[in-house]
């Protein structure tokens, strides 16, 4: 239960840049949506972030939020952002992939 926890809270991080790009890209009320929305996935991700640390270890923990969180935030930036799908880039996340599946394989 705790590691379906701790890639929720992946994905709220993942979910806290999306908003704070969408906030860029926005003004008045609507930007002040966006930053409300980074506030309340901040919050969820923190939470569970500190949830499962109680049982997991903190650096295997830390390490698959922080995955999680990067390889969505480029997967968005790329396709909501319309940021370039380069080779190098997908490679890179590929072994970010590779090394956060990694971790969950050699923790207890």
């Amino acid at each position: 239960m705790n590691w379906i926890l701790l890639i929720i809270a992946g994905l709220f991080e993942t979910a806290f840049a999306a908003c704070l790009g969408k906030a860029k890209e926005t003004t008045g009320t609507e930007m002040i949506y966006w930053y409300i929305g980074f506030g309340i996935c901040l919050s969820i991700s923190m939470l569970l972030l500190v949830k499962v640390t109680q049982v997991l270890p903190i650096g295997t923990a830390y390490g698959v939020w922080t995955g999680i969180g990067a390889v969505g935030t480029v997967i968005v930036g790329i396709l909501v952002f319309n940021e370039p799908a380069t080779f190098w880039r997908i490679f890179f996340i590929s072994t970010l992939i590779a090394s956060i599946v990694g971790l969950k394989v050699v923790s207890n």
